[in-house]
């Protein structure tokens, strides 16, 4: 994507060829600013302030983190601490454990003396798939939106929730590379964007994409989308994942089941974009199963935003005193997902419908 004409990825390697630069998303929208980060520790804060974030790009980032650890300490033992290390700073995205499983397996061929070249050359390999496989989640996603647009014959409205885009990927998104390429190719479209609190990704980070790229947009507040839908003003949700059971379950934002659940009520198609790497395949029941991560009070208790004298400034909204929960994520049962987009395709929100993508997971159920 690009900001002010200029291309960006989200992570790339920094100049001297031994560290990576990220774009420090707790700045945005407000101030673009990049973040070089040299050590796995850095890396690893990173991932856990979500200065990085995004179930795909702390995958891409935790790899590179790994290839940052062994440049301290090479050996099997090395390795090992590394990657539970990696592993801690976010429990629900599987995105971030897949990389690190990837890389280390890889690793234990590879001659201690070259292991850390060799996993950072494996990271930007990840890098470089993630973007190859979020464009093609956006031309396949883009289809449906032109396929409404001909039938309705007007503008389409897309509602989404959290930010599932660029940002959230190494380039494209996964929820809003649909959007991008059907923009691109002359589709009218038109996307409600979701606050998203306690965070604001959607206020503060998807909002600042659209702007970027162009794409027409109205930011609404969390509990608006029901509201829409009723009155005839959506025509189709996407949203992202940030970990998906083999059975179609899905785990996004905190919100997107009551998102989900206003979609069938009103009959409108719900569908999650996401990459094969997002995929558990060692689950089934996502209520149950998916570890569900709970984050700090104080992101619901405070808010921060820039004042009128440009400045900022954090203030505390919720009464002195209460006990705040955070939890940083729900999970939507697949019955209410009308489709999962991926790089391979559009699938049922099932087991068959997934192991159709993906013929080669029938051998290791």
């Amino acid at each position: 994507m690009k900001i002010d004409g200029q291309p960006y990825r989200a992570i790339f390697p920094a100049e001297d060829g031994i560290s990576v630069k990220v774009i420090d998303q707790t700045r945005l929208p407000f101030a673009f600013e990049l973040k070089t980060l040299a050590t796995m520790t850095e890396v690893g804060q990173a991932i856990r302030t979500m200065v990085v974030r995004g179930a795909p790009l702390i995958g891409v980032a935790a790899a590179y983190g790994l290839a940052l650890g062994l440049a301290e300490d090479s050996s099997d033992g090395g390795i090992d601490r590394a990657v539970e290390f990696l592993a801690d700073t976010r429990p629900t995205a599987i995105n971030l454990r897949w990389a690190l499983d990837r890389v280390a397996a890889k690793l234990r061929a590879v001659p201690e003396t070259e292991r850390a070249a060799f996993a950072f050359a494996e990271a930007g390999r990840i890098a470089d798939e993630d973007v190859e496989s979020c464009h093609a989640i956006g031309v396949h996603g883009a289809r449906i939106l032109a396929d409404l647009h001909r039938q309705k014959g007007r503008p389409i409205n897309v509602l989404t929730h959290c930010n599932a885009g660029w940002l959230a990927t190494v380039d494209w998104g996964t929820a809003l590379a649909p959007i991008y390429v059907a923009h691109d190719a002359g589709v009218p479209v038109h996307v409600f964007v979701d606050e998203t609190r306690p965070r604001n990704q959607g206020a503060a980070l998807t909002a600042f994409e659209l702007n970027a790229h162009g794409v027409p947009h109205t930011v609404i507040a969390d509990n608006a989308g029901g509201h829409l839908m009723q009155r005839g003003q959506i025509d189709l949700c996407i949203v992202g994942s940030d970990r998906t059971t083999a059975s179609g379950d899905v785990c996004n934002k905190i919100g997107t089941y009551l998102k989900a659940l206003a979609a069938d009520d009103n009959r409108i198609p719900f569908y999650v974009a996401l990459p094969f790497s997002t995929i558990d395949w060692t689950l089934d029941d996502g209520v149950k199963e998916i570890p569900i991560e709970e984050r700090d009070g104080r992101e619901v208790s405070h808010l921060t935003g820039r004042l009128a004298d440009g400045g900022f400034a954090t203030i505390e909204v919720v009464s002195p005193g209460s006990p705040v929960a955070n939890p940083a994520f729900d999970v939507t049962p697949a019955r209410l997902v009308t489709g999962i987009i991926t790089e391979r395709g559009v699938a049922r929100a099932s087991a068959e419908g997934l192991l159709a993508l993906y013929p080669e997971r029938r051998a290791a159920a």
